[in-house]
């Protein structure tokens, strides 16, 4: 399992301070942004859909205030509109968040800039937070986790859809795979091969199924589940804020 400091996440080899690190991942996505999307159906074969359907279909029931942070050109987002939902796309990117602006659907959502550790949001005024493969790219996840346990109203739902540790007969292919085949094909389509290199690096670091859910449990949250998916290449974190009596 991975640790969660703020020094603990490193490019190349060379760790860096928080500030540095934050700098760095704007300047990632900054540079990915008009092919994030694309590259996101390669390294995965298009299976990263079908994950955030099933995240989507996971919260059918919750309605009000619903916030995808980290949600960059909001396709999470789009799925999660619905009925008697207002959907809100949070993420400290606006290059990531122009570009899905002007795709179909992006003017159902609104558009915040925010950090997962400062989020500008009021406490308790969100029925559902999600976040897909964003909150490793947090300069301390355990900070993150208290900012969203803050601003989720009293019974209020988090759901987290992150890579994880797959199953032991898959990990040692699934670790050739993400160290040789994607960041070649971030050089190939996206040009950014250091960029796939330190998403590929922001995995590994991030905690297993059992750690993130402790992470979780500190945090404050309650009912911590997690389903595992493709055999555990990704996982569905579930979380509720506790009632106050």
């Amino acid at each position: 399992m991975a640790g969660d400091h703020d020094l603990d996440h490193s490019f190349g080899s060379m760790a860096v301070s928080a500030d540095e690190r934050r700098a760095r991942i704007r300047q990632v996505f900054e540079a990915v942004a008009p092919r994030y999307d694309l590259m996101n159906d390669l390294m995965s074969f298009g299976i990263h859909r079908l994950w955030k359907r099933t995240l989507a279909r996971r919260v059918m029931g919750i309605t009000g205030q619903v916030v995808d942070l980290a949600g960059g050109t909001g396709d999470v987002a789009r799925l999660l509109l619905a009925p008697g939902r207002r959907v809100t796309v949070c993420d400290p990117s606006l290059a990531m968040m122009h570009a899905g602006q002007q795709r179909p659907g992006g003017a159902q959502l609104q558009w915040l800039v925010g950090e997962a550790e400062h989020l500008p949001l009021a406490d308790a005024s969100v029925d559902l937070l999600t976040i897909s493969f964003g909150l490793r790219n947090t300069t301390h996840i355990a900070s993150a986790l208290s900012e969203i346990r803050r601003v989720l109203k009293p019974g209020g739902h988090f759901v987290c859809l992150e890579f994880s540790r797959p199953a032991a007969w898959l990990a040692p292919f699934y670790d050739l795979y993400s160290r040789w085949v994607i960041p070649r094909l971030g050089a190939a389509v996206a040009g950014e091969p250091q960029a796939y290199q330190y998403l590929i690096e922001s995995i590994r670091l991030f905690p297993d199924q059992q750690g993130f859910a402790t992470l979780m449990g500190q945090a404050g949250l309650a009912e911590v589940t997690w389903e595992n998916l493709s055999f555990g290449i990704a996982c569905l974190h579930f979380g509720v804020r506790p009632r106050e009596y």
